[in-house]
């Protein structure tokens, strides 16, 4: 059986209950060492075979997959932050359902959720935004037509953008070529969670700027809206006290 399991942002007390679990059991960890935190690794028993997928291709993963299940060894797929998020997992699970190998997933908290909380930001506040738009900017590796950063920029919704920090002035044009104004705020979470974590506020006018003065070109997410200012927003709904729920009634009726 492969588990993937999302390591979580950085931090090592990050990981799931479920994941640190499925970690500690395994025989086999494949994780992707260019990116997850290897204090992590401290979860795994002593006898459990370690393997740094950084320096593996996709075959040499799956080889190391066939020989376990081949010897009925439990195999976790350590990615970070969470699966789902660029973690390449489709096609190790296809190529292990070609193989007749089970497998299933741990989710995980991505580096997106981690950098708000580290700023303890709000992505969807009332009046300002209710969509977060996770994505990346377009580089050796395209996007589909449609997704471009002008696209999405004009729903002027909160962002979060991934795998972009080496190219924050290209960032800052296509933002505002969207729709964006040059004023509008921005925040640099350069590996958020672990113990170097750093945190820039800057605007989308000013990311290149922010980014060269902190010397940030790589493994940093970049959040984008008003959102980030955490001002501005309207009081929720749910708890005003005239707004009445299935579990309390309210003043008034709207």
């Amino acid at each position: 059986m492969v588990h993937f399991v999302g390591a979580g942002p950085g931090a090592a007390d990050l990981i799931t209950v479920r994941g640190k679990d499925l970690l500690g059991k395994a025989d086999v960890v494949i994780y992707a060492g260019s990116l997850v935190n290897p204090e992590l690794l401290k979860y795994t028993k002593k006898e459990a075979r370690i393997y740094n997928s950084a320096e593996m291709t996709l075959e040499e993963v799956l080889e190391v997959m066939i020989k376990a299940e081949a010897n009925r060894l439990d195999v976790v797929r350590l990615h970070t932050g969470d699966p789902s998020i660029y973690g390449a997992v489709r096609e190790q699970m296809d190529l292990l359902a070609a193989k007749g190998i089970a497998y299933d997933s741990c989710p995980g908290v991505s580096a997106c959720f981690g950098a708000a909380a580290s700023l303890n930001m709000e992505y969807t506040l009332p009046g300002i935004s209710q969509t977060l738009i996770i994505t990346r900017m377009e580089g050796r590796t395209k996007v589909p037509v449609g997704e471009s950063i002008e696209s999405l920029s004009s729903h002027k919704a909160s962002m979060a953008i991934y795998l972009s920090a080496g190219m924050l002035k290209e960032l800052s044009d296509k933002l505002m070529a969207g729709g964006y104004d040059a004023d509008t705020p921005a925040a640099i979470v350069y590996k958020a969670t672990w113990p170097e974590e750093r945190k820039v506020y800057c605007t989308i006018g000013t990311l290149a700027q922010a980014g060269e003065k902190e010397g940030i070109k790589n493994l940093a997410v970049i959040l984008i809206g008003d959102a980030v200012s955490q001002s501005g927003y309207d009081r929720s709904r749910l708890y005003a006290p005239e707004f009445t729920t299935g579990f309390r009634k309210g003043t008034k009726d709207d």
